[in-house]
């Protein structure tokens, strides 16, 4: 569909969707209002739908200054919505881009078609293909990976999985699956005390399907170790650990072209003095500033974008990914994770980096938008 407003064809409609039951439900706000700042009103309409943190969705106001984190306080949906209790609802049929607002014992409100959805949710319940799975039922086009890559993406034990089946250099693990713990804590444990052995502490115990490095610890012993596990598991009851990967922290942005996905420049996240590894807080609020361009040799440069791009690949991504490196001290880069619908706040790395690379905030939003106007949903 044309993006162009004439008479015969009017503006795409493009539903932005945020906040959502996940842990990162803040940081998904916060990258809404900045996709609502730089979205080209003269090319799109725009519906602001927030899904709130016990998963309700709602209208929200259009305001991006009320999306933002201020004196260190995090936005939330329920601070935004629309008075009411109601909920938006996406079209069930495929074939039917109708959303309508119903509350209890009033008559649904018909909002309109939708051409488009900007899902911009971070973390499981939306960005780890459940929705992506709701809008191909719907039949309603939606921007980036479909239902395999965004679970995959979402789930760091299988996106390793497929790294290394692709060839790609990943980092050891290991994972504790619910049962495992839940029935046997004392082999569980064992489990990691012979992984620590055989690659040596500190170890990184993270939720597996978790994101903006929440409920992550570094463990240096036994001692912290089962409470390090029950953290993950607030966020995620399967647990993946990881050995320690010394060396730079460099990440590289995928976009998707007409031709295909090409890589950005890649960025260096710089260690922070006052926090043990780069965690929320070092993200969100003390704001670590990331070094775009990276300071890299042409040769690794090359190679971190062609890791960048085998990677989308190799999970199947569609429309935009972040990747995560690190550069060893020997020079080979190990793949730690890559984000299949990354940060888009003002401070967040993809943004930038493609902005470095020649494509600004607003043109990479219209790019996102256009690619997923013109793929259809289904089997592709």
């Amino acid at each position: 569909m044309s993006s162009e407003s004439t008479p015969q064809h009017p503006k795409p409609r493009v539903a932005v969707v945020f906040g959502g039951r996940s842990s990162e439900h803040a940081i998904s706000v916060v990258t809404a209002g900045a996709v609502l700042r730089a979205i080209d009103r003269t090319r799109y309409d725009v519906l602001p739908i927030g899904i709130t943190t016990d998963g309700r969705w709602a209208l929200t106001a259009d305001d991006p200054d009320r999306m933002a984190i201020a004196d260190r306080r995090l936005p939330s949906v329920e601070h935004i919505a629309e008075p009411g209790t109601g909920g938006v609802l996406l079209p069930v049929n495929a074939g039917s881009s109708e959303v309508v607002y119903a509350e209890a014992g009033s008559v649904p409100k018909d909002l309109g078609e939708v051409d488009v959805v900007l899902p911009l949710l971070h973390g499981p319940y939306g960005e780890d293909g459940t929705l992506q799975g709701l809008l191909e039922l719907s039949g309603v086009p939606y921007v980036g990976a479909g239902v395999l890559a965004s679970a995959v993406g979402m789930d760091k034990e299988y996106m390793k999985r497929v790294f290394d089946s692709y060839g790609l250099p990943v980092g050891p693990y290991t994972v504790i699956r619910p049962r495992a713990w839940e029935r046997d804590p004392a082999a569980a444990r064992a489990q990691i005390v012979d992984f620590a052995a055989e690659h040596g502490w500190p170890l990184f115990v993270k939720p597996a399907r978790a994101g903006s490095s929440m409920g992550i610890s570094r463990v240096t012993g036994l001692d912290g170790l089962d409470a390090a596990v029950e953290e993950a598991r607030r966020h995620d009851p399967k647990v993946i650990v990881e050995s320690l990967l010394t060396g730079r922290e460099i990440e590289c942005g995928v976009l998707e072209f007409e031709d295909g996905p090409r890589a950005s420049v890649p960025a260096e996240i710089p260690a922070v003095s006052s926090h043990d590894f780069y965690d929320f807080e070092a993200k969100y609020i003390d704001s670590a500033e990331g070094i775009v361009p990276a300071p890299l040799t042409e040769e690794q440069t090359a190679r971190v974008r062609e890791l960048a791009v085998a990677a989308f690949d190799a999970v199947s991504c569609e429309g935009l990914v972040r990747a995560d490196f690190f550069l060893q001290e020997n020079g080979e880069f190990v793949i730690n994770e890559i984000n299949t619908m990354p940060g888009f706040t003002p401070i967040s790395m993809f943004p930038r980096m493609w902005q470095a690379t020649g494509v600004d905030y607003p043109e990479l939003v219209d790019r996102l938008i256009q690619a997923a106007l013109c793929r259809p949903t289904g089997l592709r």
